[in-house]
């Protein structure tokens, strides 16, 4: 597809061409992740990052990068390009002319008569990156020299030149095998050509400087081992494969493995192509366990929030899949029992699963042995926010939840600076409040329909319900602002408008007059639809920030006080539909064009996690979000009934 696609002047441009990045991720957790020009401008930059249980199933950094150099002659070209400073050197940028990552990344370059094209490729399902070498056009043979940059480090650490190193590696099959440091596996760095050989002179590359660390205000100077280089021949119409993994592998089997993994990465023809890919690409296999990645490089796996909020988007919407559906819920189940039941900063999250489940059964699944699995669980959530069960969380007699702990952030809007949080939002909390409501409705329907007709369950919660119908909209409906408080303490309503009060207005059940949604839906749309998102504050407010940009804390500001979000275009266009119908389409087809529009900036191919909420709307956050990325899913998925419709 054209969008990720990118040519010579573009390339060459270093304030356009370091900020696109590829990433490139498989189902055992590791990722390769760098600039378009293979410059790394993060510490979580590099072409093979592992997920390694014997560190706790942190990612580790073991491969930073390995620099090309072709010597024709006599004379050596590098191809390479690292940052010191303010200085980049080598160049090698200034030989790139093509780039192409449609299927896998491809960088095309040309040294005078001579044109070689290096492709890269994650295995789907082990521990190895492959990178492709083909010498397309040459007058005769040349020399490649490939000479790799070690790091073995935490991907959220910055290492350097230290005596405890091992810089000597032991020789293997068509390679060379490291281990700088005994706890780490080894790196087993391996080509096919039986010719080629290692060349040892280890030496530590010392200030490599990550710029987007450096312009974020963080620590950004790196020294990384460089212990030799591969020195082989290529001749006009050849190739070679390189080959990075936790294991040795056979080289021999190396072309044919390479060309089968680009026939399994697929072609892709369209933007829910594009999705689909991303959605797989963000669902992990380590141990043979399912779970999601909240997005790369630097967000976590597994993590109970982003895990519940992208479930129903990239598992059924995505991939069509009931049965990952319900695999990667059964390990979300097994891993947080502690802030499922018990306690939790993140004091809406259990509430999601729910929702989820509405969701699935809304997909096709058997609504009584969805309950017969997960009823227990769900009457058990909402049983530990009974009086006396949390102590961050509690319902209060008018059937509301408080939620308050001294200086923290009990919500998804949980920025900190300097230890204290920007939004702390302690008392009721609008959307917390509507996913309890939608839990409990939930719970009561599926009680009704599959559980005793004796059950004390149900004459507890009715009463629960009823109370908390009452009191809701008297607790948060503002005649003032035409739509509902963000979230409502001793000091009485906070009238900050914010997209939480989606929530109110998208479940399946909500306590809210009906009467009231087109009011709280025409304030949504005036003060906080982007072509980017949902802003997470309008911009009349004195604390809004419409650039994320600057420090730690400038951005940490920005965060969830003004920086747009696509996850939020989910609840947004579920309810716009309802209230707008079909005229809608044309609205909700512009709000997600400029996604797609946006491929070829930051993650190359993938959906950022947010974008400044001042125009143009430049994204940011971690560059493939989970998040993003189902939500997109479910929106299209809207959408398409609705172009049905239209037929």
């Amino acid at each position: 597809m054209a969008f990720l696609k990118f040519n010579k002047s573009e390339l060459v441009n270093l304030a356009y061409s370091l900020k696109r990045e590829i990433i490139c991720a498989n189902k055992t957790g590791a990722y390769c992740n760098t600039s378009i020009l293979t410059c790394n401008t993060r510490r979580y930059h590099g072409l093979l990052a592992l997920t390694l249980d014997r560190f706790g199933g942190d990612r580790f950094m073991l491969l930073s990068s390995l620099d090309e150099s072709l010597v024709v002659n006599g004379k050596q070209f590098n191809l390479g390009i690292h940052c010191y400073g303010d200085i980049y050197e080598p160049r090698g940028h200034k030989y790139i002319v093509d780039f192409d990552a449609d299927s896998i990344p491809q960088i095309t370059y040309q040294v005078g008569e001579m044109l070689l094209r290096k492709s890269l490729l994650l295995a789907h399902d082990r521990d190895q990156l492959m990178i492709k070498y083909e010498l397309l056009k040459a007058p005769s043979s040349v020399k490649l020299l490939l000479k790799p940059f070690l790091a073995f480090r935490n991907v959220h650490d910055l290492t350097h030149q230290n005596s405890a190193a091992n810089i000597y590696g032991s020789e293997i099959q068509n390679g060379m095998a490291f281990r700088m440091y005994a706890n780490f596996p080894d790196l087993n760095l391996q080509v096919s050509d039986p010719k080629a050989r290692f060349v040892s002179e280890p030496y530590w590359n010392n200030n490599i400087t990550y710029s987007d660390e450096r312009r974020r205000g963080y620590d950004c100077v790196e020294d990384l081992l460089v212990p030799g280089r591969f020195e082989l021949t290529l001749r006009p119409g050849s190739s070679v494969v390189f080959s990075a993994s936790e294991r040795q592998e056979e080289p021999s089997a190396f072309k044919r493995e390479f060309t089968a993994g680009v026939k399994a990465v697929g072609e892709i023809t369209s933007y829910r192509d594009q999705l689909r890919r991303c959605a797989d690409s963000l669902i992990t296999d380590h141990n043979n366990r399912k779970k999601i990645n909240a997005g790369y490089s630097w967000l976590y796996t597994g993590l109970l929030r982003e895990t519940l909020a992208s479930l129903p988007g990239l598992t059924l919407h995505g991939l069509e899949s009931p049965k990952l559906f319900e695999e990667i819920l059964d390990n979300l189940i097994a891993d947080e029992q502690e802030r499922l039941f018990r306690r939790t900063t993140q004091v809406e999250a259990p509430l999601m699963m729910a929702d989820d489940l509405q969701k699935y059964i809304a997909y096709g699944a058997d609504e009584k042995a969805v309950w017969k699995k997960y009823g227990i669980i769900i009457r058990g959530i909402l049983e530990s926010y009974l009086p006396g069960e949390r102590r961050e969380i509690s319902m209060q007699p008018n059937g509301l939840l408080w939620a308050q702990k001294d200086n923290t952030a009990l919500s998804w809007m949980n920025a900190y600076v300097n230890g204290h949080p920007v939004t702390e939002r302690a008392g009721y909390q609008v959307e917390t409040n509507a996913l309890w409501y939608n839990a409990v409705c939930f719970a009561i329907e599926m009680e009704t329909k599959f559980g005793s007709r004796r059950s004390q369950f149900l004459s507890k919660w009715t009463a629960i319900r009823d109370l908390i119908k009452d009191n809701f909209q008297k607790t948060f409906w503002s005649e003032e602002t035409g739509c509902l408080a963000d979230y409502v303490d001793n000091a009485g309503q906070h009238l900050e408008i914010r997209p939480n009060q989606l929530c109110a207005i998208s479940k399946k059940y909500s306590a809210v007059d009906e009467l009231l949604v087109p009011s709280i839906l025409r304030v949504i749309d005036r003060e906080l639809v982007t072509s980017r998102g949902i802003r997470t504050l309008s911009p009349r407010d004195l604390n809004y920030k419409g650039v994320y940009e600057g420090s730690q804390t400038e951005r940490d500001l920005a965060y969830h006080q003004g920086s747009a979000r696509p996850f939020l275009l989910d609840a947004y266009i579920s309810i716009s539909f309802r209230v707008k119908g079909p005229s809608f389409l044309k609205r909700a087809e512009w709000l997600v064009e400029g996604f797609y529009a946006d491929l070829n900036k930051h993650g190359v191919g993938a959906f950022s996690e947010l974008y400044d909420g001042d125009p143009p709307h430049e994204p940011h956050g971690a560059i493939s979000s989970a998040l993003s990325t189902a939500a997109l899913l479910t929106v299209e998925n809207i959408m398409d009934k609705y172009r049905e419709e239209n037929k």
